[in-house]
């Protein structure tokens, strides 16, 4: 890949799109602890890791030939201040939704390491080794379900020059489909890659948020077809 860039072509639901790779960023949501390990939120919550876990695989790959071609890797962390003053008040939808999570209480992580659930910079919000974000790669904490609120996500972006966005990560109806929403607003050309997404809720939900995307926010494709057409361009 030539440092001016070139033009790749990509099959997308629902239809093509051609995008330059060094004005592109994979966007990787919420593949942290708390979500996808062992002794995290989710899973002391009882919650099903699996399907978040599944796409480490994936991602990994992605990651691995979206650097090569030049593209950018911007990660999205859940985390909230450790007072807990950016969670929303008593009546809010997102203090009752994480206080049922217990987030703030401090845990042994698996690596004996003392952490708190959903805090910024502990164990919890770190993301899974797997993953583990290189130095020229951006790192944005958020609060909400998107990672556009409240966060200077876009200004970064912006300032990188980038005007085409891939979403993996987890969960696909909440986090990344409200990211991604946001990012059409802001005339993005957002891509989800429906085989880097975790659904806790449930394959439906997981089938909607694509067709709700494909129909009026964004596009959808494959990590694998992108590999492939990132492959073909260099």
């Amino acid at each position: 890949m030539s440092a001016t860039g070139s033009t790749v072509h990509l099959d997308a639901t629902p239809a093509p799109i051609s995008f330059d790779p060094t004005k592109s960023a994979v966007i990787v949501v919420d593949m942290q602890n708390d979500f996808c390990s062992k002794g995290g939120m989710f899973d002391l919550a009882g919650h099903d890791i699996g399907l978040a876990r599944d796409t480490i695989p994936p991602i990994a790959r992605l990651l691995a030939g979206a650097r090569r071609a030049g593209m950018h890797v911007v990660y999205l962390v859940h985390g909230f201040l450790p007072d807990l003053s950016d969670a929303g008040g008593p009546r809010s939808r997102n203090w009752l939704l994480n206080k049922d999570l217990n987030i703030g209480k401090e845990i042994i992580a698996p690596d004996g390491s003392k952490g708190r659930i959903h805090i910024r910079n502990t164990w919890n919000t770190k993301v899974v080794d797997e993953l583990k974000p290189e130095p020229t790669d951006l790192i944005v904490y958020k609060n909400r379900f998107s990672g556009f609120y409240a966060t200077d996500l876009d200004e970064q972006l912006r300032a990188l020059g980038v005007d085409t966005l891939f979403l993996t990560g987890t969960t696909t109806s909440v986090c990344v489909e409200s990211t991604l929403r946001d990012a059409s607003f802001r005339d993005y050309t957002s891509v989800l890659l429906a085989d880097c997404m975790g659904e806790a809720l449930g394959e439906e939900f997981h089938a909607a948020s694509q067709k709700v995307i494909a129909t009026r926010f964004g596009w959808v494709s494959q990590s694998s077809d992108l590999l492939r057409q990132l492959s073909g361009a260099r």
